[in-house]
């Protein structure tokens, strides 16, 4: 239904959240990561990249995300709602999208500021605690989201 992809807007949003680290860090979760969030087996202690580099893995990685919100998205979405819906999915992995209340709003074609945005900033724990600077994000996503 959607043959939409994350545009430059959305881009610039992930990489503003994500940041763009280019050597190899742990995440507040603890998971060795590069780039603009870039994690897998392909990311090595003491590792480092270059910006072009970097933003080839983005484009791969979001490529998948992307997919993601396709494959479990039954509505139509506007530019904004993909963008942040990509997100999320980015942060947390699609499985926490396909299992969110926040997916079956979206394809309920919820319209519910309140519940959507409530149903977004459910998912701000790392590790099983509340992190503040999660919760943000998901009320930054979830203001891309409502911003149509």
């Amino acid at each position: 239904m959607n043959h939409l992809t994350v545009d430059a807007a959305g881009r610039a949003f992930l990489t503003k959240e994500e940041g763009e680290i280019l050597h190899t860090y742990k995440d507040a979760g603890g998971v060795l990561t590069m780039g603009v969030g870039h994690t897998g087996p392909d990311v090595y202690p003491a590792s480092t990249l270059t910006h072009e580099a970097s933003q080839r893995l983005l484009t791969q990685d979001l490529a998948r995300f992307e997919a993601a919100v396709h494959r479990l998205v039954r509505v139509a979405l506007n530019q904004s709602q993909f963008n942040a819906l990509v997100s999320f999915a980015f942060n947390l992995g699609a499985g926490a999208l396909q299992k969110s209340s926040l997916l079956r709003l979206v394809n309920a074609g919820s319209q519910d500021a309140a519940a959507l945005t409530a149903a977004f900033k459910l998912w701000r724990n790392v590790n099983g605690q509340p992190n503040r600077a999660i919760e943000a994000r998901r009320g930054r996503e979830a203001a891309l989201f409502l911003s149509h």
